[in-house]
């Protein structure tokens, strides 16, 4: 759900400069935790190699005020692990579309396997595992999982953003033939990333979890079919992580010293710092699966009403059953944790579903489909 509107547009930054400072410090410090290593530690490892005593102080001011010398940094580089240079990111995908009722029972025949309160499917997708999920009211998402190894953010961004489509097309593929219906089409694509194994500590983790919320503010519209576009975005990218990025849009629902979690228009990113006290994967996976389905039931009814006629919904599933669906995803759980309400409440907000059920509920209600 990528709206023109909300894009940051970075051309007006293009004579920016990123500051090096701040990046050799992170360097330096993502080295030494790499490593294990104390700071009195990583000064006994430095010293042999650049040929004069490095202090345990002197360590430590270079990852907090003073820049790194350069042969400091060279030493790093050669001592840092290869997978340090490298996000380790899992990557969801939803991919909706409203197929109509008779499709969805059509493709949810009896033995399919349940996923909570509706069937499931696996689907052969190139990239990844990924399961089509059927609701009874006529909605199908697919869900697909990918597992990323991204040298930097642009790279994902370009990646994101040019993958979209061809998703979008496979989907659209696959549901026509599984339906038999021509006209059936998926509409969006949302995505949910899962930042396992960042290369960024500090407060540049803190805005790279930010920019993966939102990695379209990376990509440069006018030059996204160009061999300039990935170079455009490492410049975005190095200009944010060293200036900071924040967008009044954004919301966050992580929790100090448990986890860092963002969710904003475009999707969601989250990163457990603590693997015993943070949130599951499957946790955020369900929320948006319960989301995106409504959305698109909503997008469905109110695009009926937008062209001028009166909502054709399956029995069972009118204003009563939106209001509950309604309740379900605002109204907090007698036995949810802090964490989790905090999540919803982030997903919901920023998705704005509420303001899109409270829509489709009126247009039920006035053409009394109960």
């Amino acid at each position: 759900m990528v709206e023109p509107g909300k894009v940051i547009d970075l051309r007006t930054r293009s004579t920016y400069q990123p500051d090096c400072a701040t990046l050799a410090r992170n360097r330096l410090l993502l080295a030494r935790k790499s490593l294990g290593l104390t700071h009195a530690e990583f000064a006994d490892m430095l010293t042999p190699m650049v040929g004069w005593p490095v202090s345990p102080d002197a360590v430590e001011a270079w990852e907090t005020s003073l820049v790194p010398p350069g042969d400091v940094l060279i030493a790093v580089s050669t001592v840092t692990p290869a997978a340090a240079d490298r996000a380790g990111i899992r990557s969801h995908k939803f991919i909706a579309a409203y197929v109509g009722q008779p499709a969805a029972e059509k493709l949810a025949e009896p033995g399919q396997p349940a996923s909570a309160d509706h069937p499931t499917l696996l689907a052969d997708h190139p990239s990844g595992e990924c399961r089509l999920h059927i609701w009874p009211y006529g909605v199908a998402i697919f869900h697909l999982v990918e597992d990323l190894d991204m040298p930097n953010l642009a790279h994902m961004a370009v990646w994101r953003y040019q993958s979209y489509e061809r998703d979008l097309d496979w989907a659209t593929q696959q549901l026509r033939h599984l339906t038999g219906r021509a006209e059936v089409a998926a509409s969006y694509v949302l995505s949910l990333y899962w930042l396992h194994s960042p290369t960024w500590v500090g407060q540049m983790l803190d805005t790279a979890l930010r920019i993966i919320c939102a990695p379209r503010i990376l990509v440069d519209r006018d030059q996204a079919g160009s061999d300039t576009c990935l170079a455009t975005a490492e410049q975005a990218e190095q200009v944010l992580l060293a200036e900071g990025f924040h967008h009044h849009e954004m919301r966050s629902f992580g929790l100090a010293g448990v986890s860092l979690g963002y969710a904003s228009w475009s999707g969601v990113a989250y990163h457990p710092l603590d693997q015993a006290r943070c949130l599951a994967e499957e946790e955020l996976v369900d929320c948006e699966l319960a989301t995106q389905a409504a959305w698109a039931y909503c997008e469905y009814i109110n695009d009926q009403v937008e062209n001028g006629h009166d909502p054709a919904i399956p029995d069972g599933y009118g204003w009563r059953f939106l209001r509950a669906t309604r309740s379900r995803l605002t109204n907090p759980r007698p036995r949810e944790t802090g964490q989790h309400r905090s999540m919803r409440d982030a997903i919901v907000e920023t998705s704005g579903i509420a303001g899109h059920l409270d829509q489709a509920i009126e247009a039920l209600r006035e053409a009394g489909n109960p």
